[in-house]
């Protein structure tokens, strides 16, 4: 029999915020459940905050169960400061302004928290679990009951006094066959108690959280496949609480939290189901998400028909369902974007070339073979028609024009210009646009320099360093070795030596002497060594290593390091940055490593400062005066990220620089990366990429980044290393350019530059005016000003 619930109801936050924006809920029949949109990250935190205090007004005693992770950033930020400052004349404002009643502070202690999933097996003392995420930021932060909160604790579930679970499972592996099969020793028969206790645990959790009448007011987070909770594409509408696997997308998520997805392939998951958040009809359950990386996944979740492979579909039934998303993450809700289009007073340039190029892929035809009865048979390019008329006929051969004028203006390499490379990570610029810059290299008349901003120290784990400790040992008692300490080689000041350590590790790539290559990574790592604990005894640095490689052994993988640990990780990131370019030609001189201080490991970074992290860029410009700059150009994110953070970094440097200087007539390359990608409509220069360039970029990333060849934190979309995504995007944006333009222009074309193209690589070229403008604009769909 089906749960009858009362009809969707518009809470009072919800309804003024619909004023603010002139929006509907809901655009039915395409869309199926209520969406509210806001224009950016801290917004969305806002509004969320608003409607859970304005729910817990009104439902003192109920449960609530609210996400981990990054997303929530600003939600606990908000409800963190409203509640410790309710009386405040200031909060009082927002409460009132908002919807909320400022006279009735809700009652946190009477609430029953509900803790949604956590990672198994894992000890739920580290500070990468979510047992101890819930306990720092909503029991102890938001002042709720800890006798109150029905929480995942994998050190107390089935576990003896005395006992742990790395005894249980010493290579943190469960297998699940042990619900069904015969234990072979007394290990297995131990782990086959402590897995029926953990089934049983979560048959008593379920059992409990309907006691308690389902959950109240749910909020939650929506993973790269779909998933709500841990409840992944596929998942069954009726599942409850359990014990289960994650997919390859979950686990390419969560390898940051975990230390890699060497970790997080073989972690299980507790998680309640979607019948669980479900089995309150009148549940509020609301799920956030910001960012075009999320578009997708919202469109899907928004407007599909219910489906096992979209999991939050399940929630389409709930009255009181909402997608609360930034204007990122509702890019491809297709009544809105219409509705925005048919109702803006002008549509932009690069709307009408994303709408008729989006035509010409979903036909199927090359631009110039678009005809009236395209146009009209889709509501977006038939609002073209209706705005311009039969202009709007001519659009694709203009098209067409500018797209075949962007791959020709990338084949005239520019001439006698000083480009200054910057990039958040140390492999974002390769991964960005390599088969660009190895173009403008073979011009001997351009200068390059390339700046690392963060140390990006995140990306290496700990197995690595500690293989990277083991090969230094291994070089100690040779006697070159101490040749070169009588030589004080490692005198970290010393460029002549710093280029020496890449030129014998290059010299060990092109012998193919794994050996001479270890000896060049052992060099710099001995350097750095001496750089941190300003050592220069054999003696002590080899007490050093012994007592590095046991911190590496111990420490559990996810845990954020010591700073002088972040250090050491952070060089080996930036000696992988200069045997990339080493491999060009180009010695340490030119790479520069400003490990901007924004950049600490938090789950919830800084903001950068003037003096801290914007000052080191503006001496760089004011020392080589670049003509050019590149800039990852992403669009909004999950939040202000690293790559957001490092661009209103530089844009805040360069403004102040040309302020100084009077300098107006810097050209901004804006590149991405795997993470995000142009659409044709939104870049203006095309770089052919050959079979040649692809091959110079796989063979350069697999030898100069060492500590990414096993991919550790890999991206949901693609299972290796990030040389294989950028390649696969590269020949993807290929064949919507072939498909655009047609096949004959690339395999009949008079340049053979162009005949061998296999790939391309999008870049937007701005003025400085035009960055700044872009920048400002990013800034304002990320933050609240």
């Amino acid at each position: 029999m089906t749960r009858k619930s009362k009809l969707t109801t518009i809470s009072r936050v919800e309804e003024l915020m619909l004023q603010k924006t002139k929006k509907q809920l809901v655009y039915s029949p395409i869309e199926k459940i209520g969406t509210i949109v806001v224009d950016n990250f801290p917004e969305l935190g806002k509004l969320t905050a608003l409607r859970f205090l304005e729910w817990a007004q009104n439902n003192e005693g109920s449960t609530i169960s609210l996400p981990t992770g990054k997303t929530p950033e600003h939600f606990i930020k908000w409800v963190d400061y409203l509640l410790h400052n309710w009386n405040d004349k200031k909060a009082q404002k927002i409460l009132e302004e908002h919807g909320v009643d400022p006279k009735r502070k809700p009652d946190m202690r009477s609430f029953y928290f509900i803790q949604i999933d956590e990672f198994y097996p894992i000890n739920s003392t580290q500070h990468n679990s979510f047992f101890y995420y819930v306990n720092k930021f909503y029991i102890r932060g938001f002042g709720l009951d800890a006798q109150k909160a029905l929480l995942i604790n994998p050190n107390e579930i089935g576990i003896r006094p005395h006992e742990t679970l790395d005894e249980i499972w010493p290579n943190h592996i469960v297998d699940l066959s042990l619900r069904f099969s015969y234990p072979k020793d007394a290990l297995q028969k131990r782990q086959q108690e402590v897995l029926r206790a953990v089934d049983q645990f979560c048959t008593d959790y379920e059992s409990r959280i309907r006691e308690l009448g389902g959950i109240g007011f749910f909020l939650g987070g929506i993973g790269p496949d779909g998933h709500i909770g841990f409840n992944v594409r596929g998942s069954n509408h009726y599942s409850t609480t359990r014990l289960t696997q994650t997919n390859y997308e979950t686990q390419a998520a969560a390898a940051s939290d975990l230390g890699g997805i060497e970790i997080s392939r073989n972690r299980l998951v507790i998680t309640i189901g979607l019948q669980t958040i479900t089995f309150n009809p009148n549940t509020t359950a609301i799920i956030i998400a910001a960012g075009e990386a999320k578009a997708k996944v919202v469109k899907d979740a928004i407007q599909s028909e219910k489906s096992n492979q979209v999991p939050a579909s399940a929630l389409h039934d709930l009255p009181n369902a909402r997608f609360y998303i930034t204007r990122g993450a509702a890019k491809l809700l297709t009544e809105r974007r219409y509705l925005e289009l048919k109702e803006a007073k002008e549509i932009s340039r690069q709307n009408i070339y994303h709408i008729v190029t989006d035509l010409a892929l979903q036909k199927k035809k090359r631009l110039k073979d678009l005809n009236k009865r395209d146009f009209q048979s889709i509501r977006s390019s038939k609002l073209l028609l209706e705005r311009f008329g039969e202009k709007a006929l001519h659009f694709p051969a203009e098209i067409e024009a500018s797209y075949t004028k962007y791959i020709n203006n990338a084949l005239q390499i520019p001439k006698h210009q000083v480009i200054l490379h910057t990039a958040p990570h140390h492999d974002d610029i390769m991964l960005g646009y390599l088969p660009y810059v190895v173009r403008l290299m073979r011009e001997p008349t351009n200068t390059h320099y390339f700046n690392y901003l963060t140390s990006g120290f995140n990306a290496v784990t700990n197995s690595y360093m500690l293989h990277q400790l083991e090969i230094t040992q291994s070089f100690f008692n040779r006697p070159e070795f101490q040749t070169l300490f009588e030589e004080n080689y490692f005198d970290p000041t010393n460029p002549e030596y710093r280029n020496r350590d890449v030129f014998q590790y290059l010299d060990g790539l092109a012998a193919n002497d794994e050996d001479a290559m270890n000896e060049g990574n052992a060099r710099r790592l001995l350097r750095n060594l001496v750089e941190i604990f300003e050592e220069d005894s054999i003696e002590n640095l080899k007490n050093r290593i012994n007592e590095l490689a046991n911190y590496f052994r111990t420490q559990y993988p996810g845990k954020k390091d010591l700073p002088y640990i972040q250090q050491l990780k952070g060089m080996v990131r930036e000696w992988e940055a200069d045997i990339l370019w080493g491999y060009f030609g180009f010695t340490c001189e030119s790479v520069i490593h400003s490990r901007l201080g924004f950049y600490k490991g938090e789950i919830f970074t800084e903001e950068p400062t003037i003096d801290r992290d914007v000052a080191p860029i503006l001496q760089n410009l004011r020392r080589i005066k670049p003509t050019v700059v590149s800039v990852a150009f992403d669009p909004e994110g999950s939040g202000p990220d690293t790559h957001y953070k490092v661009l209103q970094a530089v844009s805040t440097a360069l403004k102040l620089y040309s302020e100084e200087t009077g300098k107006k007539d810097i050209t901004i390359w804006g590149y991405r990366n795997v993470w995000y990608r142009f659409h044709p409509s939104e870049a203006n220069l095309y770089i052919p990429v050959t079979h040649n360039t692809r091959a110079i970029l796989d063979h350069a990333f697999m030898n100069a980044f060492g500590s990414q060849k096993a991919a550790s934190f890999p991206s949901y979309e693609y299972d290796g290393p990030f040389s294989g995504l950028a390649q696969k995007i590269q020949v993807e944006q290929y064949q919507y350019m072939k498909s655009l333009l047609g096949r004959d222009f690339f395999y009949e074309n008079k340049d053979s530059r162009i005949r061998s193209t296999r790939g391309f690589v999008f870049l937007k070229v701005m003025s400085l005016d035009e960055f700044h403008q872009h920048a400002r604009d990013l800034k304002r769909t990320t933050e609240n000003i």
